[in-house]
């Protein structure tokens, strides 16, 4: 697979679903079953009105399985007094699709969105019952719904940390791998801590095992809980902690309570190149939104790219030895800020009230620059709290323990509850703050609007009911669709 479809959402197909009228019904029945195709909806009332849609609101509606069809038109009646709800909810849904049909002579027709790569398998299940699926132009200013791709176990793993931003825009990249990798290289560095890592491993195995039973139903994100391990583990090593300043590990970098310092710098520098990666990613979808100018005036495209990099060379003037990066520096931003203000004004209408406007979102634009790269230094600070926690507990074990005694089965206590209470406190705030770390301060540069979801119509077909009696009085499709 080319990187383009890796990055990109699932390529969307605008199609036309045809059959004569008579088979409307047997196609949509392939259609649900096959559960891939987003029909266009002109009407609403999911069929609440149809003959079904009454019996269904007469009936215990227990829709625990979800709405089902049967192959064939089904006795109303007899799945009224079977209490078959689920069946009639499929009926139901299936009228109200079957309500948007238009119809020309004898042949029907749907329209809707389907992904490229079903289509040949779609075209082949229709074909069977003399149905047909005809690719045909988008409609113009409306973007296809998106459906980000799942893959296996890591990527299904880290979907949803974007979709539970937002609907990605079809246009935009889909940077799915790249934040859950950045997700778990935050954590780690504020859950640095070799023996919780591990701990975090364990629990992502068992995860994956399902076991205890009650872990099953996380299975699904059992990489990205080893990820977060992992990196834990990584950094873990990295400061020498191992439940707390133990010893059981040596510090390969440094203890972070004796050089805070360091690592403020550090988590400085970490935020200013997830922001710069997030400004280019920003500007690749400002520019497949709305080509170059977008691209280039947007604070999330070049001209905030221009802003981030002028304040990193006025940063590297003052603190380091090339005093003329502050005069460089200087330039790239009033480049930055101009431009920004250019794409303000444009969008502001002009006027007086326009630059006034223009004004006040430019000086916005410049401050959150500062105040999000200042936003990283929480890397820095909760490692540090992390290790603080480590220290008190470690602290509070071994003075225990050289009392002798009774007091040993006392520093066992603490170590185990204290590492415990360590584990479950930071594990969430760390989880927090990298999320919001994530959707604040990145995710605000990457996406500027939202797009559709993905909402395939699915009703599995019921082949056990096949066998209840079929109204025969009403030719199968005849009624369905709608003449204009």
């Amino acid at each position: 697979m080319v990187w383009r479809e890796v990055s990109a959402p699932v390529r969307m197909q605008r199609v036309a679903l045809v059959a004569p009228t008579v088979m409307l019904r047997t196609m949509l029945v392939r259609v649900a079953d096959a559960g891939i195709v987003e029909i266009d909806r002109t009407t609403s009332g999911g069929g609440a009105g149809s003959a079904a849609g009454r019996r269904l609101l007469g009936a215990d509606e227990d829709r625990a399985a979800g709405p089902r069809l049967c192959a064939g038109a089904p006795d109303l009646d007899n799945l009224e007094r079977e209490g078959r709800a689920d069946l009639l909810a499929g009926e139901a849904e299936l009228d109200s699709y079957a309500d948007d049909a238009v119809v020309r002579g004898e042949i029907a027709a749907l329209a809707g969105w389907v992904p490229a790569s079903e289509l040949p398998g779609l075209a082949k299940r229709l074909a069977d019952v003399g149905a047909g699926v005809v690719p045909i132009p988008s409609p113009r200013g409306v973007d296809p719904p998106t459906l980000l791709r799942r893959g296996k176990n890591v990527r299904q793993s880290f979907t949803p940390l974007v979709e539970t931003y937002g609907t990605v825009p079809y246009a935009d990249v889909d940077p799915s791998m790249l934040v859950g990798i950045v997700y778990v290289l935050m954590f780690g560095m504020m859950f640095g801590d070799a023996g919780h890592g591990a701990l975090l491993v364990v629990l992502g195995l068992l995860m994956r095992a399902g076991r205890p039973r009650r872990l099953a139903r996380f299975h699904k994100v059992w990489p990205f809980v080893v990820g977060s391990g992992l990196a834990a583990i990584g950094f873990g090593l990295l400061y020498g902690e191992f439940f707390g300043p133990t010893g059981v590990v040596p510090v390969l970098w440094l203890a972070p309570l004796e050089e805070p310092v360091t690592l403020l710098a550090v988590a400085l520098g970490l935020g200013a190149v997830l922001l710069a990666g997030a400004q280019v990613l920003g500007t690749v979808n400002r520019w497949r939104e709305g080509g170059w100018p977008v691209a280039l005036s947007a604070p999330s495209g070049i001209a905030g790219a221009a802003l981030l990099a002028g304040l990193g060379l006025i940063v590297l003037g003052v603190t380091g030895p090339l005093d003329w990066l502050v005069v460089v520096g200087a330039l790239v931003m009033a480049a930055g800020v101009a431009l920004v203000y250019i794409g303000f004004l444009a969008t502001s209408g002009g006027g007086a009230a326009g630059i006034t406007q223009a004004s006040v979102e430019v000086f916005d634009a410049v401050m959150r620059v500062g105040t999000n790269l200042v936003s990283f230094t929480r890397l820095a600070a909760f490692g540090l709290t992390h290790a603080a926690l480590g220290k008190v507990v470690w602290d509070g074990t071994t003075g225990l323990w050289r009392s002798g005694g009774f007091l040993m089965v006392a520093a066992v206590a603490v170590f185990l509850v204290g590492n415990a209470l360590a584990f479950g406190l930071e594990a969430l705030v760390a989880g927090v703050q990298a999320l919001r770390l994530e959707y604040y301060e990145l995710f605000s540069r990457v996406f500027v609007g939202e797009g559709r979801p993905f909402r395939p119509w699915h009703a599995p077909t019921d082949h056990t009911a096949d066998s209840q009696p079929i109204d025969s009085s009403v030719p199968p499709g005849a009624t369905l669709g709608r003449r204009p």
